[in-house]
């Protein structure tokens, strides 16, 4: 594919680091383990807190947050596998209403 003409990707030189507007209180770090006997994957704009129930972690501090993760991608946790992650906040009023109804 040519460099020019219709179709052309044009990238500006350099690298782009995501988030980086982010301050402190909007990251967060997490350890989450999967408790369950199957590979579970987190996409990239899930609230955390809805995540499979088979992951542990810190549910309530992870509220109104999601994965510090390239859109369109997801991180995969292997059963009996943790892994500490990076998080950020949702932007607004960080509510995620209607996504899943938990029972208990």
């Amino acid at each position: 594919m040519s460099a020019e003409g219709p179709g052309a990707v044009r990238v500006a030189p350099g690298t782009i680091e995501l988030n980086a507007d982010r301050t402190p209180s909007e990251r967060l770090r997490l350890v989450i383990l999967n408790t369950g006997d199957r590979p579970v994957q987190i996409g990239s704009h899930l609230h955390l807190p809805d995540a499979n129930s088979a992951l542990a972690f810190d549910r309530e501090a992870a509220e109104g947050f999601r994965l510090d993760i390239p859109a369109g991608t997801s991180q995969r946790f292997e059963p009996g596998a943790s892994r500490e992650v990076a998080a950020v906040s949702l932007r607004g009023r960080r509510v995620v209403p209607g996504l899943q109804v938990k029972h208990g």
